[in-house]
């Protein structure tokens, strides 16, 4: 990751490296905790009361960091509050999904900079024909954007898929044929700007770690449910990424027995029965045997790969098949939820995605299976709701993992 534009874009010179550390250290803090006393900024960053006030009259200075009002006064007089201004730095996202891609900028405060801009693009093998679509909207979407250029300090781009960010690989889609280099080192070649690779799952449960259900839990999970199905575990407040950040592929576990081929090339995973594209495949098959429904209102392009949008639509008319095949999901994925929560003991389920939307027509027979197979005592205290940070929740997501992992990566760069 390079990072040379960095210092330039976010702080002024500092006299040495360990205040500039410091001021990182600050800036990180605030970004985490959103405001922040001068007590708690000085147990976070260990200085004194007088070297902080010194570090925040240079970061005001510098136009970063205001005063938010006034903390709770724990006897005497209410403390005053620091937080991050709006608009200090800027961040590219970009949420590539099965059939189309989403982009967005936003700032260190994760307001929306930009309109999010939905590219007809969906996700290929191939990496040079993605690129040739993709990187023309991003600039256009950067000269449209009423935002100074110079403050934009990287790109974060979530997507399906095995995706190593250490390595910045992506072993599932835009492979490079001839393996020469990793997909970030294309990114950032092409975009003149420090890159990181992430998971898309890891967008969802970040958004609602940090902003979302999630916020303050110790021990929870986030369920993805789109074209795939995704996971994202909370434990003891931290979000658990495995030795390879390829934790969280629940859409994989083997579920049906001599089941269905998946496209992971293992017969019966979760996701051939319980996931967007199994519920659009189902439902056209249906179709096309004769059930009777709304369904077949659709165009002969809308039949082809019916959205679960339309089938969710479908069922709040009241259309019984709709209904059907929706239950179907939820009593499934509740099955593979049980599993969940036997091993992880939750105190929250979030559930996020297209098939989220559906709320009770998958959320009562979801609950209805884990009743079922999950033990009484475990499952009694825990919370299954579904999310509410809206259908860009992901682009929130990227951005708050993103202006923290720069921030990080900085720090580390400044102490070599």
């Amino acid at each position: 990751m390079d990072l040379s534009l960095l210092k330039d874009i976010i702080l002024s010179e500092s006299k040495n490296d360990k205040q500039l550390s410091h001021k990182y250290k600050i800036l990180k803090h605030l970004f985490s905790t959103g405001s922040s006393s001068i007590s708690a900024l000085c147990d976070a960053v260990g200085l004194s009361t007088p070297s902080m006030l010194k570090l925040l009259a240079d970061l005001q200075a510098a136009g970063w960091v205001e005063k938010k009002g006034s903390g709770l006064s724990i006897g005497g007089r209410r403390p005053d509050l620091y937080a991050l201004k709006n608009e200090r730095a800027l961040i590219i996202c970009v949420d590539i999904e099965l059939f189309h891609t989403k982009i967005a900028i936003l700032d260190n405060n994760c307001n929306f900079m930009s309109e999010v801009v939905t590219v007809s693009l969906p996700i290929s093998k191939n990496r040079t024909d993605f690129f040739s679509v993709l990187l023309p909207h991003l600039q256009a979407l950067q000269e449209t954007a009423a935002i100074d250029q110079r403050m934009i300090i990287g790109c974060y781009v979530g997507m399906p898929g095995l995706v190593n960010t250490e390595k910045g690989e992506n072993y599932s889609y835009l492979i490079d044929d001839q393996e020469n280099h990793p997909l970030v080192e294309a990114f950032e070649q092409a975009l003149n700007l420090p890159v990181i690779v992430q998971n898309d799952m890891a967008g969802s449960a970040i958004a609602e770690f940090r902003h979302g259900l999630a916020k303050g839990k110790k021990n929870a999970l986030v369920l993805l449910m789109d074209w795939g199905v995704g996971l994202g575990i909370i434990m003891d407040g931290k979000l658990r990424r495995g030795a390879t950040g390829f934790a969280g592929e629940f859409g994989h576990i083997p579920f049906i027995e001599n089941g269905a081929l998946c496209y992971c090339g293992k017969h019966g995973c979760l996701e051939t029965i319980a996931s967007g594209n199994a519920l659009s495949k189902t439902a056209k098959e249906g179709l096309l045997q004769g059930k009777n429904s709304m369904l077949n209102e659709l165009s002969k392009e809308e039949l082809e790969r019916i959205k679960p949008e339309a089938i969710i639509n479908a069922a709040n008319r009241g259309d019984q098949y709709a209904i059907q095949l929706l239950s179907n999901v939820g009593a499934n994925m509740g099955k593979g939820i049980s599993i969940l929560i036997q091993l992880f003991n939750p105190e929250l389920i979030v559930l996020s995605g297209q098939i989220a939307k559906a709320k009770q027509y998958i959320t009562l027979p979801m609950q209805q299976s884990i009743n079922t197979y999950c033990m009484t005592q475990i499952r009694e205290k825990m919370v299954i709701a579904s999310s509410e940070l809206g259908e860009n929740s992901r682009l929130l997501g990227y951005a708050t993992d993103g202006i923290d992992r720069f921030l990080e990566a900085y720090l580390i760069k400044i102490k070599k």
